[in-house]
């Protein structure tokens, strides 16, 4: 177990625990603990773990190819982390009318099947590799999330430029497994 709970699992593990502290802030603002605050500081506390999260994200990966630490457990935190991140900033996002639910609806239902068909790519022994168009379309998802939850102008735009990569590459993912 000490070997697989090294430095990068436990960044992914503290990234896991920030996704539910980030839609906190979103979706509870009505709270009577935050009645003095500014609207503004939710945006600024939501951001801030946003960015904490992911800078996680980018070290953990990192640290695992760099320092040979990548484990099975890892391979399992490592994207259960990414996914609750951007379910966290998208659903709480759409919670205050600043994402469509249309475009969380497609970003989120892209997500849920390509774990499945991942999962079942695995059982068949069959490479499931993430592609770059996989990792772009991650980029420009945190982009949106960054945008939208700073209210930042181009946010919307960046946000269906998201949908769209999330669509293409959910087809690459598809059509990789069917030739292969």
């Amino acid at each position: 177990m000490s070997k697989a709970l090294n430095l990068p699992n436990i960044l992914a593990l503290f990234r896991i625990a920030l996704a539910p502290l980030m839609l906190w802030f979103f979706i509870d603002r009505n709270n009577p603990i935050f009645s003095t605050w500014h609207p503004s500081w939710f945006d600024y506390f939501a951001g801030l773990i946003f960015v904490i999260a992911s800078v996680t994200d980018f070290f953990d990966g990192f640290i695992a190819r760099s320092w040979n630490q990548m484990t099975k457990l890892g391979g399992i935190l490592d994207p259960l982390a990414d996914k609750m991140l951007v379910l966290a900033g998208f659903l709480g996002l759409m919670v205050i009318n600043r994402a469509s639910a249309w475009a969380v609806f497609l970003i989120l239902s892209r997500e849920f099947f390509i774990t499945g068909l991942r999962v079942v790519a695995v059982s068949e022994g069959k490479d499931v590799a993430s592609t770059m168009a996989g990792k772009i379309k991650t980029v420009i998802q945190m982009i949106a999330i960054g945008f939208l939850t700073m209210n930042w102008p181009f946010a919307t735009e960046i946000l269906w430029l998201a949908v769209i990569l999330t669509i293409y590459s959910g087809y690459e993912y598809t059509r990789d497994y069917f030739k292969n």
